[in-house]
This record gives structure tokens, sequence and C-alpha cells, in this order.
């Protein structure tokens, strides 16, 4: 099992990017629907039409986000985490993505960039 580590300087405010990440209806705007998402732990969640799917463990609004995570035929989920913090109208997400079998490391690492975190970046500095 490997780990994922990312940084991302997102120029819009924490409470909008906030937002993004656990309003369904904003994850399909930005690439991560059809999506059922909540900001209450415990929530069972869905990304991408059930592609990816899990549970929030803890929810700390407008600070952290930590999901299980799971794709296809995994035998146990991943671990996301995402620590949110802002200053102004900028706000970092740190991501830790952890326990991701090794075979499909680098196509999470891609993916966090590709379709999830650089979408949503990009979701929020545009359109937000």
């Amino acid at each position: 099992m490997k780990s994922i580590q990312q940084k991302y300087i997102i120029n819009a405010p924490l409470a909008k990017v906030w937002q993004a990440l656990v309003d369904p209806s904003l994850i399909e705007d930005w690439g991560g629907g059809p999506a059922k998402m909540g900001d209450q732990a415990g929530f069972e969640f869905e990304l991408w039409g059930g592609d990816i799917y899990g549970k929030n463990i803890e929810v700390v609004p407008q600070s952290k986000l930590v999901q299980e995570w799971t794709a296809g035929e995994w035998n146990q989920p991943s671990k996301v985490t995402l620590t949110l913090s802002g200053k102004g109208n900028k706000t970092t997400v740190e991501l830790l993505h952890e326990d991701v079998p090794d075979g499909e490391t680098l196509e999470f690492e891609d993916g966090w960039k590709t379709n999830y975190l650089g979408p949503l970046k990009e979701y929020a500095e545009n359109f937000l």
C-alpha cells in the first residue's frame, strides 16, 4: 500500500472551496458527478456515478474532510484526508491519500490532478 500527498493553492475563498467539495450539485459541475455527497460524518458518498464510493469519517467544516474511499474491487478502503486553510481569497488544500493499492498509485496520483483537485481548483477560481 502506498500514500499520495499533494498540495493545491486555490485562488478562491475557503467557504466556496469547501462548498465545492461537499455540495453534490457543485461536484457535478466540476466533474466528479453524478455525485452523492454530504457534509456529515457517517454519510455514505458516491462520485462518478459510484465508480468511487465510501464514507465520511470525520468532518470539520471548512477545515478537514476525512473519508474512506473504495474504487473497483479493492479488498479494503483507502483513507483520504483533505485539510483546508484559508487566508483572504486564497485557500490551501492538502491531500493525503493513504492505503492506495500498489498497482494503482500512479493512476490515482494523476487522477487527483486531472479529475478531482485540478478541476475543483479551476472551477473554484473561475466559476464560484
